[in-house]
């Protein structure tokens, strides 16, 4: 397995989707062990003082005017993991556990958090090692740090919690063991450090931004089909249009789909004659629609991957250089703020992009309006085609408007009124999944409506990466002339959006821009 050498605070989206994918070793850059050394080194010179340093000698949030002895400061490390590991629910996904290691060691190396190395090196090692700490999805409200989960993902490092192993829930130490990892025993601070952060919302979020790129990119491809299939002009997507308005995303998308409709038969078959003058919004305001869903998701990239890099813990130490004093100072790095706006953002525009699917499909099947056969049936009436697939779109359609709603808005005080104001960051990225879910099966109907679309044109062919798509499709799910069980073409289908293979086919044009590169 090859090492990849993080440098604190200069992460890239590049790194974290390999991070994110798994597969590859981690570690720190050697010139970041001075910071993390002369941090500690000042957070230990606190412990000694009888002067009170939150998280140092004094309890916590509300008890923080509480001071604790010298003799108790590690005890005091080890029953805040004890208390804090409160979570409830279904554990997190191994891709997120990988992403919550690897960020809070390269949190802890910026060298402000007053850790020991051998902390670092042991949420390295454990990473590395390919162990997955159980972690509770539930019972973050997104400020003071996410501070159950991480308080979870602590207690397995020190041997006391537990890990998630083929699917099962099992005692940490043993496996600890059988990696040679000595169990974490915790310093003044340090468990306050590990605990105290974003780094569990924001590899939630991460996780629902890397996990939606095929989806986004799918939708493209599938949307162009759609256009094929509906016989709907180009015209709108004329590069002229879209920069005398300017956005980004729209010019992008614009230019995506001119590149995966040039050269379809069916397109020139209706350039004359046709008496329609304007196609549906589903269809020529795709660039507009789409376009806008891109740049609020590259804006979230950025943002992630500026918390990503971030030091997020509290109080933040700040060794004295050139003769200086150093100082701990407290702040509120952890409030989550920041990462719970960028994921009501990808919330809303991964609604939008399942919606204006749906509006889609609900186009292909009424025969007014795309001038196929009703239901894309040949026969309808004694069947019903895609009727009612087109019902378990809209279902989901409306489900992801309700789980679109803020979850920024909802703040809820916690620890008797002393932290009165939080993000619920960890449930915004968290119920991102269940969007992408909903997405990808929209997605997955309207791939299947839309090759039954281009079944009624033919012989007449779409273009030449759409008739890829076709044929990709019709591997696993033939036309459907008549009525039959149509649930498993669904799933497999959606497969063809999540796995790549619609992506895949995306990239083989040329001179397209990169989608996802942050703008």
């Amino acid at each position: 397995m090859s090492t990849k050498t993080l440098i604190p605070g200069q992460l890239t989206l590049e790194d974290l989707q390999a991070l994110h994918s798994g597969g590859q070793a981690i570690g720190i850059v050697d010139s970041a062990r001075a910071n993390i050394r002369a941090s500690a080194a000042l957070v230990q010179k606190a412990a000694q003082s009888s002067a009170p340093t939150y998280g140092v000698n004094t309890g916590f949030g509300k008890l923080a005017s509480t001071r604790i002895s010298e003799d108790q400061l590690d005890t005091l490390q080890l029953n805040l993991i004890r208390s804090h590991s409160v979570g409830v629910g279904e554990p997190l996904a191994p891709p997120v556990i990988r992403l919550m290691l690897a960020l809070k060691a390269a949190s802890l190396a910026r060298g402000h958090s007053g850790v020991r190395e051998e902390v670092i090196d042991t949420l390295l090692r454990v990473h590395n090692a390919g162990l997955t700490p159980y972690v509770p999805a539930q019972g973050s409200v997104g400020a003071s740090g996410d501070l159950a989960p991480l308080a979870h993902m602590t207690l397995a490092l020190m041997g006391e919690g537990e890990m998630l192993h083929k699917g099962q829930r099992v005692p940490a130490l043993p496996l600890l063991q059988e990696a040679g990892i000595t169990p974490l025993r915790l310093a003044a601070k340090e468990g306050l450090a590990l605990i105290n952060g974003t780094q569990t919302s924001t590899a939630l979020a991460l996780h629902a931004l890397l996990s939606f790129e095929p989806v986004l990119e799918a939708a493209l491809v599938v949307g162009a089909l759609t256009v094929d299939a509906a016989r709907g002009s180009d015209g709108p997507f004329d590069p002229r249009i879209h920069l005398l308005r300017g956005q980004p995303g729209q010019i992008d998308v614009a230019q995506y789909y001119r590149a995966l409709l040039a050269g379809s038969e069916i397109r020139h078959s209706h350039l004359e004659g046709d008496d329609r003058v304007q196609d549906p919004y589903s269809l020529r305001c795709q660039p507009q629609v789409v376009g806008a869903c891109l740049d609020q998701l590259r804006h979230a990239a950025l943002v992630l991957v500026r918390e990503a890099n971030a030091v997020t813990d509290n109080p933040l130490v700040f060794a004295g250089v050139d003769g200086a004093e150093g100082e701990l100072v407290s702040g509120g790095n952890f409030h989550a703020e920041p990462v719970a706006l960028a994921c009501d953002a990808m919330a809303v525009a991964m609604a939008e992009v399942g919606a204006i699917a749906e509006r889609r499909i609900a186009m292909l099947i009424d025969s007014g309006v795309s001038r196929l056969p009703p239901f894309l049936s040949a026969d309808a009436g004694l069947n019903s085609g895609f009727m009612i697939a087109h019902v378990t779109a809209a279902a989901l359609a409306s489900e992801n408007k309700s789980l679109a709603h803020p979850a920024s808005v909802d703040s809820l005080p916690t620890s008797a009124n002393q932290e009165d104001h939080v993000s619920m960051a960890t449930f915004a990225a968290r119920r991102l999944q269940a969007m992408i879910h909903n997405v990808s099966h929209i997605l997955g109907i309207e791939l299947l409506a839309a090759a039954q679309g281009i079944e009624f044109l033919r012989p007449l062919k779409s273009s030449p990466p759409l008739e890829a798509v076709h044929a990709l499709l019709r591997q696993t799910c033939p036309a459907m002339p008549q009525d039959r069980y149509l649930a498993p073409d669904i799933e497999r289908a959606t497969r063809l959006v999540t796995d790549g293979s619609l992506a895949r086919v995306l990239r083989t044009l040329p001179a397209l821009p990169p989608l996802w590169t942050p703008a």
